[in-house]
């Protein structure tokens, strides 16, 4: 379950927790077929959140945040034929964004070519030259 047990917290990472006013949650109709009953069930959340209005996170994370969603986030669930069920999945979906952009890429470091990978695409490169020496006619020279 998304929000905790008192249901005004969603949890994005450990420490980290946004209060659930800050999220906006609307209805909509589903699209797609379903006959008569499909324009009248507003089955379909959308939940959106301003990250420039959080400030349970600190400016770093917040911008971090920003850059990678934007200044707004939305979520949307449709799957389930209840407003309840879809309400979860939607606060999922945007807990699972908000968690993954959250995440530092670890810094690549660069790595030297070992000596033997060096000496390797050397000998390649020669034995390469001598085979093409070999190919050559006489009258090429």
């Amino acid at each position: 379950m998304t929000p905790d047990s008192a249901g005004e917290w969603l949890e994005i990472g450990p420490g980290t927790r946004v209060p659930l006013e800050l999220v906006t949650v609307r209805a909509e109709t589903s699209g797609g077929p379903g006959g008569q009953h499909a324009n009248r069930s507003r089955t379909k959340i959308v939940v959106s959140l301003r990250l420039d209005r959080l400030s349970a996170l600190d400016a770093e994370s917040r911008n971090r945040l920003i850059g990678a969603l934007g200044s707004v986030v939305r979520s949307s669930a449709s799957r389930f034929r209840s407003q309840a069920q879809n309400r979860d999945a939607a606060l999922e979906q945007l807990r699972l964004r908000l968690e993954a952009a959250l995440v530092q890429p670890e810094v690549r470091r660069p790595t030297r070519a070992t000596k033997s990978s060096q000496r390797r695409r050397l000998d390649d490169k020669r034995a390469r030259g001598r085979q093409k020496q070999h190919r050559r006619t006489l009258d090429d020279e």
